[in-house]
């Protein structure tokens, strides 16, 4: 074929595509008008057409995604202000061929909740924030836009003694977090936020409102740590509150990456899991620049929370952990809710900024993985990662210790597995500046290598990872019908057994497959 004649093929079917994506915007709102006709579509339907549409069509939480060039841009960008408009979009969506990207927070690691390679709609959340505390009953309901920043402080602004454990970036949207599982600094006490949901509404691939009843217990299972995307738009979560002392006491010890840290580290790993329930102690390798000796640049930071005073915290790391060296002048004694600024970064900040979304320490480019281990890493490994960290400037490795209630919890009570005899769960994390193409590339294989290198001291059978640090580098659905042979490469990874459980939920509840991404669960097949 001629080069004019595949010119003119190219500009002919690029028609097609248009004439196609302007029928199915002209159709989806159409549709929105004819099933609520007392509402004006334009307060709550931005098109590309109007000026909202682009201040609202990416992220801010990862700028490698929103700058993605392999996405189309959505049809339409849905911000619902309650569950009727959120049937409207889901029904008119399948009657004119989009598929459906639903957005709490915009933290997705790989952006699959605001990017799609068909024509497709955006339903964000952020008009669904609305937070309601039970203290007498010990409950809440949060809706799924709600960030859990928001959360926290609606529950401190009710009890000083209450809380919920879930994860410690403040801006993160409780969708998608506690559909993934979600875990935080109270996760050796009370377990995943997951663990503590006691009842959801969402809205089904045929547009019905369902709560835990009428969805039945396979659904509500599937939603709790298996990603809800893939079943549904979930609107509001029940949750139970859970009890926090009066005082808690915090610290952050930061060493050099020399051999005696390394030598604590040792320690670390082998009693952080096995310590009292209520001490939480996680470790962050990263880069630090250092004038004054350049050979040491990389530092580890032991960053705690422990549920009790300090007169407590001090003889019991003596006793359990006497290797960090623990001082008074180390720890400071505050309530529950400034604790939740303190893991945030924000020290010294008021608990008002957990109502904005200034809290978030990762708004750069980056690329994230993920491991779980179950026996202890060799010190000669860490000795070659802080020679790998020399190689990049921001660069983090965050290891949360698991143990005490995970270890007590089935690892099929919901689909998040990893529990009884993982130690700790490891989260590497990438950032940069620039984001170029090439220097996007270097990063990320920079990143690659590292995680190649973890393999013989990680889990395996499978190689486990989290589904909240999303990794599309396991494995992705190919096309739409993805077998389920295909999709357990990268499922088993995030579920392991529970993978084949979710495929069945999921035939059962979504048969034509529409909530469907690149790692949605697949439908079963015998």
């Amino acid at each position: 074929m001629g080069l004019v004649a595949t010119s003119v093929l190219w500009i002919a079917i690029t028609s097609i595509m248009c004439i196609d994506v302007i029928k199915a915007h002209d159709g989806f709102v159409s549709c929105m008008n004819d099933i609520i006709p007392f509402v004006n579509t334009s307060s709550y339907v931005f098109t590309r057409d109007m000026p909202m549409y682009s201040s609202l069509v990416s992220s801010p939480h990862n700028p490698r995604c929103s700058n993605s060039t392999a996405s189309k841009r959505p049809v339409g960008i849905v911000t619902p202000n309650n569950i009727v408009e959120i049937q409207a979009s889901v029904r008119c969506s399948r009657a004119h061929g989009l598929q459906v990207r639903v957005r709490s927070g915009g933290h997705d690691y790989e952006g699959l909740s605001y990017l799609c390679k068909t024509p497709f709609v955006i339903i964000d959340m952020r008009n669904l924030r609305s937070i309601s505390i039970d203290i007498k009953q010990e409950s809440a309901w949060v809706e799924s836009g709600a960030t859990l920043g928001e959360l926290y402080y609606s529950i401190a602004q009710e009890s000083q003694t209450h809380g919920f454990p879930a994860g410690v970036c403040p801006s993160v949207g409780v969708g998608g977090h506690f559909s993934g599982g979600g875990f935080g600094a109270m996760v050796r006490k009370y377990g995943l936020a997951a663990d503590n949901v006691i009842d959801a509404y969402l809205v089904d691939a045929k547009g019905r409102f369902l709560d835990r009843g009428s969805m039945g217990e396979d659904l509500f299972w599937a939603i709790r740590g298996g990603g809800g995307a893939s079943f549904g738009v979930i609107v509001a979560w029940k949750i139970k509150l859970v009890r926090v002392p009066p005082k808690v006491t915090v610290f952050n010890v930061y060493k050099d990456m020399d051999q005696h840290t390394i030598d604590v580290i040792r320690h670390w790993q082998h009693k952080a899991p096995k310590m009292k329930n209520e001490l939480f102690i996680r470790v962050l390798i990263q880069y630090v620049h250092n004038d004054a000796n350049p050979n040491i640049s990389v530092q580890a930071l032991f960053n705690s929370l422990f549920l009790g005073e300090l007169k407590d915290l001090i003889p019991l790391m003596n006793e359990t952990f006497p290797q960090l060296g623990l001082k008074e002048k180390d720890c400071l004694e505050m309530s529950w809710i400034e604790s939740v600024l303190f893991l945030a970064g924000g020290l010294n900040k008021t608990t008002e900024l957990l109502q904005s979304n200034k809290t978030d320490p990762y708004v750069s480019y980056f690329k994230a993985k993920s491991d779980f281990v179950t026996k202890p890493i060799p010190q000669h490994v860490f000795v070659r990662i802080r020679e790998k960290f020399h190689q990049q400037k921001l660069i983090f490795m965050i290891m949360d210790p698991y143990g005490g209630r995970m270890s007590e919890i089935s690892e099929s009570h919901i689909p998040f597995p990893h529990r009884s005899g993982n130690l700790y769960n490891i989260q590497y994390l990438v950032k940069w500046d620039v984001n170029s193409v090439r220097t996007s590339n270097e990063h990320i294989h920079w990143l690659r290598k590292l995680y190649k290198y973890m393999r013989p001291y990680v889990s395996k059978h499978p190689r486990s990872a989290y589904v909240n640090y999303r990794d599309l580098d396991i494995g992705t659905n190919p096309q739409a019908n993805t077998s389920y042979l295909e999709a357990k490469v990268w499922g088993e990874k995030y579920f392991k057994g529970n993978f084949k459980r979710l495929t069945k939920v999921k035939s059962k509840v979504d048969p034509d497959n529409f909530f469907r991404s690149e790692q949605s669960i697949p439908l079963h097949q015998d």
